[in-house]
């Protein structure tokens, strides 16, 4: 849980955030990009349906890490959308893009 917990986050950041290229020879201090935490971003909840996939393996078994990922840009954009009426294709989401 706590898992995909950390990878909605890391979605979250990308998808709000300014693009930042890091290169050493730019700048060598990281210390002055902001780097996501949990404080960022609030009442997240996970939650998991039960039920059976026995199509994935013979152990039914399936990976976890990454799935946290994939659907989280497209959720931001359609509750701009859904609040906005401006439908946001390109990310990061920045306020030139919704006005």
């Amino acid at each position: 849980m706590r898992r995909v917990h950390g990878w909605v986050l890391c979605a979250c950041f990308p998808s709000l955030a300014k693009v930042v290229a890091f290169s050493c020879s730019m700048n060598p201090n990281i210390a002055e990009y902001h780097v996501p935490v949990n404080a960022d971003v609030h009442d997240i909840k996970v939650i998991f349906v039960d039920e059976q996939d026995d199509i994935v393996n013979p152990m039914g078994i399936k990976g976890l890490g990454e799935i946290g990922i994939v659907g989280v840009p497209a959720a931001i954009a359609n509750a701009i959308y859904h609040a906005t009426g401006k439908r946001v294709r390109d990310l990061p989401v920045t306020i030139d893009k919704i006005i």
